[in-house]
């Protein structure tokens, strides 16, 4: 038997967009361990663009910004399978429909649209399918490790990121009084996807982070799904109302020599 026992379980994955996904990793990694992964997808053309990645797999459409398309997920799931193992919420979105500005010029609609779909989207799939969950069902998110980092290219992101974990805490209070399900998020350094390649400046970012890490290696996708993998699984029946960190030490390498060396002595870069 696998350590992980997730074979013949069933989970719902919110959010692949294509196979650079963390949601797409994880998918492929708990079906490695034999459970089984349905999907659903914010609209038809990216369900349509997804065709060849999903292959015969089931997947529904969601756009999470309306309430009664959660509600209808839910049931359609509900219907057609049962009970749900657990829930993977990797679902971001950010309109910045003037550009990036300083954060005391934040639009209104763009941050309310961005805390609805990126984080209060995470309350509402949990309500409507608190009656679809098994007793000790476990709901992962992901969210970033920076959360409290003032990055002027991510925008309002950072914020919204920190409501997105700190309802994920609530949640396993709130479910807590009747069940046993799960809430955790898994907070990952920076990333090479889709979405992060449309964030300015983001390349340099990038590599400043992978200096600041322990071993000078940025993560892999990978890395973070085998954490999300984990919290799914019975393994980490004891952990609840966490945030894990998965950013290979970068918070804690702030003063690495080289870096500080670069930054005091940038003539000596080589």
């Amino acid at each position: 038997m696998s350590f992980l026992a997730l074979a013949g379980k069933r989970f719902l994955v919110m959010g692949v967009a294509n196979r650079k996904s963390v949601a797409w990793a994880i998918t492929k990694s708990l079906e490695a361990e034999g459970a089984e992964v349905i999907h659903s997808v914010r609209s038809e053309a990216r369900l349509e663009s997804l065709g060849k990645l999903l292959g015969d797999r089931k997947a529904y459409i969601c756009d999470v910004e309306f309430p009664e398309q959660i509600t209808a997920l839910a049931e359609q799931v509900s219907a057609d399978y049962g009970p749900l193992d657990g829930i993977v919420h990797s679902i971001a979105f950010a309109n910045y429909s003037e550009g990036f500005k300083p954060f005391h010029e934040t639009v209104r609609k763009d941050f309310l649209q961005a805390t609805a779909i990126s984080a209060f989207s995470l309350v509402e799939v949990a309500g409507a399918f608190k009656p679809h969950l098994n007793h000790d069902a476990s709901v992962v998110s992901i969210g970033i490790s920076s959360t409290d980092v003032t990055a002027e290219n991510y925008g309002y992101m950072a914020p919204i990121k920190a409501a997105l974990e700190t309802s994920s805490y609530n949640l396993a209070k709130s479910f807590g009084a009747d069940t046993r399900v799960r809430f955790n998020t898994v907070n990952a350094g920076p990333l090479k996807t889709s979405a992060s390649a449309g964030i300015p400046g983001y390349l340099e970012s990038y590599l400043y982070a992978e200096k600041l890490t322990f071993r000078k290696q940025n993560l892999t996708t990978q890395e973070v799904a085998n954490t999300a993998v984990f919290l799914l699984s019975p393994a980490s029946s004891g952990i609840n109302g966490q945030g894990l960190v998965v950013n290979a030490g970068m918070d804690r390498n702030y003063f690495d020599k080289e870096v500080v060396s670069l930054a005091m002595r940038p003539e000596q870069k080589k």
